[in-house]
């Protein structure tokens, strides 16, 4: 991949960011040559930032990192389309977007499986997920167990409020394990849609 840092004065080239899943464009900022080796060395996205005049790791502060998928160039050399997996919001005003946009409005599971990863890293005062997941993998995978027998029993009865909300409550837990396991949603969707092709 060559990029022609040298077009533009400044030796900036513009980069934009797009949802590797969703395919929305997220934002938009500015690399140099430095920020670009910075970004496929992490794995994270890094922008040269002009207001700070440094080099800039998306989420370096509120930890709503954009994991790197991809880097393509344009045709002329001098702006990049990098597809990354945005933990969290991507905007400063909490927004998934630069364009106020809600990124996973298609499919709230994917924005679940963002704020899960979120909520890990967050203080044991503060979040649920961060305790039970400090408790150990053997503490999440039984309480998924725990929320799957209180669905079979809600299954029984004929309370539409107590059976839906076991079912999310077992959905949510689920997903937890997935993430401590260090899998994803889409994982497991892959292998129903292998299996669903044969």
């Amino acid at each position: 991949m060559k990029v022609d840092f040298k077009k533009y004065s400044d030796g900036l080239v513009p980069a934009v960011i797009q949802d590797f899943t969703t395919q929305k464009v997220l934002m938009l900022g500015f690399m140099n040559e430095e920020a670009l080796k910075k970004t496929q060395e992490l794995g994270k996205v890094t922008f040269y930032s002009r207001t700070k005049n440094r080099l800039w790791t998306k989420g370096e502060v509120s930890g709503n990192f954009l994991q790197l998928k991809s880097i393509a160039v344009d045709c002329d050399n001098d702006t990049l389309l990098i597809k990354a997996n945005p933990i969290g919001p991507v905007c400063h005003t909490g927004a998934d977007t630069c364009w106020s946009e809600k990124n996973h409005s298609e499919d709230f599971l994917l924005y679940l499986e963002d704020v899960i990863e979120l909520r890990r890293k967050a203080s044991i005062d503060e979040s649920y997920v961060a305790r039970l997941t400090a408790k150990g993998i053997n503490k999440v995978a039984q309480k998924v167990g725990e929320e799957a027998v209180e669905l079979v029993i809600e299954a029984k009865d004929n309370n539409k409020d107590l059976f839906l909300n076991e079912a999310a409550d077992l959905l949510f837990h689920y997903l937890l394990l997935l993430n401590v396991k260090g899998y994803k949603l889409q994982d497991v969707i892959e292998i129903l849609k292998n299996r669903h092709s044969k």
